[in-house]
């Protein structure tokens, strides 16, 4: 077994598990290059499917001009955070949008829907992530929405984008998760307090550095952890940070 997929135990009985953004999964059409964490399309690695109910995470980048086709989606949770650039979006439903980095996107799409995705310009590529989080509920009719949030980040905050309430803040989707999003100068402690007992929480580290446990986590690295109520990390070098709070629906 590789050794940055070996599970972890922390003093405090908490379990940890380190994704290296070396060993991710590589798929290079050359107008999309994609790093997957967890297996996906032709990417497989047993000791990767899924982090509790978190199943996809594609760190994505599409060339100026391309996207995906129309493609079905249903039973899923499906989230898209731009990093740069501006993305498109067509659905069945009706929605023609575009998002672009500092918004959130998210389609339950329940029963089924159809979709495409292009980069809305031409000259340059859009880099954004793409998750997938397992839903609570089956065959819920579909819906979509969409969130710019750039106005509320504050320095050395996290800012809550995503959760299970539809009057919460941030969006929201069908499973007890959370998201939240922050940007941290050096030498900071991150802290976060965990919203349900026995959930997992999986941190991405966008840009900079953190450590946790003894582990400096650099750009793209990400770190999954199980039984824990708290979680805190010092940030190295000013860092953009992602956490997922997920329930623990395949631990």
């Amino acid at each position: 077994m590789n050794k940055m997929m070996m599970t972890t135990k922390r003093k405090n009985n908490s379990t940890y598990t380190i994704y290296k953004s070396s060993n991710r999964g590589i798929v290079d059409h050359g107008w999309l290059k994609s790093f997957h964490t967890f297996s996906f399309g032709t990417y497989f690695n047993p000791e990767r499917i899924q982090f509790g109910a978190l199943r996809v995470f594609n760190d994505d980048s599409v060339e100026g001009g391309m996207g995906f086709g129309e493609h079905p989606h249903d039973n899923m949770e499906i989230i898209s955070i731009p990093l740069e650039g501006q993305l498109e979006h067509k659905d069945s439903l009706g929605n023609t949008t575009c998002i672009k980095a500092g918004e959130i996107q998210v389609m339950s799409a329940g029963t089924g829907v159809y979709h495409t995705e292009y980069n809305k310009n031409k000259q340059t590529p859009v880099k954004f992530l793409q998750i997938w989080i397992f839903p609570k509920l089956r065959n819920v009719q579909p819906r979509y929405d969409q969130l710019d949030f750039s106005s509320k980040l504050e320095k050395n905050t996290l800012l809550q984008i995503l959760s299970p309430f539809e009057h919460d803040e941030g969006v929201w989707i069908h499973q007890d998760a959370w998201m939240h999003i922050g940007s941290f100068d050096g030498n900071h402690t991150l802290d976060y307090s965990l919203k349900k007992k026995d959930d997992g929480l999986f941190i991405f580290v966008i840009e900079g550095s953190i450590l946790v446990d003894g582990h400096i986590l650099n750009a793209r690295d990400a770190i999954g952890l199980f039984e824990l109520t708290h979680f805190q990390a010092t940030v190295k070098r000013n860092a953009r940070i992602l956490l997922i709070e997920v329930p623990p629906l395949f631990k």
